[in-house]
């Protein structure tokens, strides 16, 4: 494992239990799963890449455009299926067959009992087994630079 994916794990885990609130990017108070991805982003990094436009919960459907893809590969780099997942990588996910991408979540734990860490809608920042229909839900994976 790289060292910024440990630090993105060990940051990510700092998070669990943040309520989720769409929109928000604050440790303790509040997140969606994009936020906890730019919190992790901040403390790795000291700021983020670039400024986060106002959207919606079904931002992205209606022209159909894989915008959270997008933004994605300007910042991290896009990993190639053969290569190994490894605990920090960002999973980028379809949430259902035929619709834009647009959870996020980071690998936690690998091998016997996989795990990602994300934070979801009614449960806040959560650690989760990465599950067979968690599994097949994955649309791209990336890792930090």
């Amino acid at each position: 494992m790289s060292g910024a994916g440990r630090r993105a794990v060990a940051i990510a885990r700092g998070w669990i239990g943040t309520p989720y609130l769409h929109q928000a990017s604050v440790k303790g108070a509040g997140t969606d799963c994009l936020g906890l991805l730019r919190g992790v982003w901040r403390e790795l990094y000291g700021t983020e890449p670039e400024p986060v436009p106002a959207y919606t919960r079904d931002w992205s459907e209606p022209e159909g455009e894989e915008r959270l893809w997008r933004a994605a590969a300007r910042h991290l780099r896009e990993a190639v299926p053969e290569e190994e997942v490894l605990p920090g990588d960002v999973l980028l996910f379809r949430m259902r067959q035929g619709v834009v991408a647009k959870h996020l979540g980071l690998v936690a734990g690998c091998g016997n009992r996989p795990s990602f860490i994300h934070a979801y809608s009614g449960h806040g920042v959560v650690e989760s087994p990465l599950s067979a229909p968690w599994l097949r839900r994955i649309a791209a994976r990336f890792v930090f630079p």
